[in-house]
């Protein structure tokens, strides 16, 4: 039977993802402690409104798609003191808490390993801004919370189409499912429970260029974009699918969970 075969969240859009034993599924449908913090530039630190929720354009802030360089870096939010450190490498960038003191340093901490990337072009002049309380989660790419799932069986028939390595990381999901076919997640439909917790299959997730950055360098390696539409002959570059708790249920999921599909 499938079974949850490692789960994650991403305290701060854009960078590491941090492996946890367990999620808990909140009861509007985003993880506990997933996107609860976010770099944005600095002169769009306000949500916009899209379908009556707030909607953070990832187009506005520092994200994987424009800023691959990102992803080398080791970001770590403390739950308990909300201190945030970021290395390169041993190289340790920051470490400071949430208050007005501590989120300057970490802004310019981060402008400066941008500035000195190459992506420093799609910097602003202004610099970014730290937004969040390091609590709440509402960073996600869609106005709507959500779930997100792959099969770990379709990123190996990806990194078995390449010459440049490909796992889990790039692809930035919270639970990553093994004892499935390649692709097989794509054709759910209806309900798939996860552990106790039930819920209902949303839709495919698209791509963007996020999935070309190396996890461990930060340099985009294979053009992954083409690889999907051209070697799975897929229309739209897709990989994983999205969930929400069922009837606005909630739960918690936990490694070795078996995955049971309708």
């Amino acid at each position: 039977m499938p079974h949850v075969a490692a789960l994650y969240r991403y305290p701060v859009k854009g960078f590491t993802p941090e492996p946890r034993r367990d999620l808990v599924v909140q009861a509007d449908g985003r993880i506990a402690g997933d996107r609860v913090l976010a770099f944005r530039f600095a002169g769009d630190v306000e949500p916009r409104e899209q379908d009556g929720l707030d909607y953070w354009p990832k187009s506005q802030g520092l994200a994987l798609m424009d800023f691959p360089s990102l992803a080398r870096l080791r970001l770590r939010l403390d739950d308990e003191t909300l201190r945030v450190s970021i290395h390169d490498g041993d190289t340790e960038l920051a470490e400071a808490g949430l208050d007005d003191a501590g989120r300057a340093e970490l802004e310019r901490a981060v402008s400066a390993f941008v500035a000195a990337s190459s992506d420093a072009r799609r910097l602003p002049a202004d610099g970014v801004r730290l937004v969040g309380d390091g609590r709440t989660s509402r960073f996600q790419d869609r106005p709507r919370g959500y779930v997100s799932l792959h099969g770990s069986a379709s990123v190996a028939a990806v990194d078995a189409a390449v010459d440049a390595p490909v796992d889990d990381r790039r692809f930035r999901s919270n639970i990553i499912v093994s004892g499935t076919e390649p692709w097989d997640e794509l054709a759910w439909t209806g309900r798939v429970r996860i552990g106790e917790t039930e819920f209902e299959v949303q839709r495919p997730i698209g791509r963007c260029a996020a999935i070309m950055a190396n996890p461990d360098t930060g340099v985009r390696d294979v053009r992954l974009l083409r690889v999907l539409t051209t070697a799975f002959d897929q229309d739209e570059a897709t990989l994983g699918i999205l969930l929400l708790p069922v009837d606005g249920g909630g739960g918690t999921v936990r490694v070795g969970d078996d995955v049971s599909p309708a």
